[in-house]
């Protein structure tokens, strides 16, 4: 399974950006998939994740201004991100997994099997 992700870009504080993940080569479906970002000098963290049957969870920090939604049928998933803050400034990696884990377990990097190249995203003050 590759993922690759699109999206990523400079926005100023307060604007948006829609990030976007496919996946191929897959032959299998892909249960849980799930946005991470890495910001400079910092560990990889947790952002949204969607398992299927519509479930959602995200980080206490991007609630209500983040959304995250998926193409079932294409093993797509997307990353509407509002009110862009600073603090947003990462590199947003997508993963999946072929499973359907529970919702605490959907924010664990160790969760996931497949994961995308990363893509940045800037916001400016």
């Amino acid at each position: 399974v590759q993922l690759q992700a699109f999206g990523g870009g400079v926005v100023q504080a307060g604007g948006s950006l829609r990030l976007s993940c496919a996946a191929s080569g897959q032959t299998v479906r892909l249960s849980t998939m799930g946005w991470f970002r890495q910001a400079p000098g910092k560990e990889r963290e947790f952002v949204a994740a969607t398992r299927s049957g519509g479930i959602t969870t995200y980080v206490d920090s991007v609630k209500g201004r983040f959304t995250i939604s998926r193409l079932n049928t294409e093993n797509t998933v997307y990353l509407q991100m509002n009110s862009l803050k600073p603090e947003d400034t990462a590199v947003y990696f997508c993963a999946a997994s072929p499973k359907s884990w529970i919702i605490s377990a959907m924010g664990s990097t160790e969760g996931y099997d497949h994961w995308g190249q990363g893509t940045l995203v800037t916001v400016s003050s």
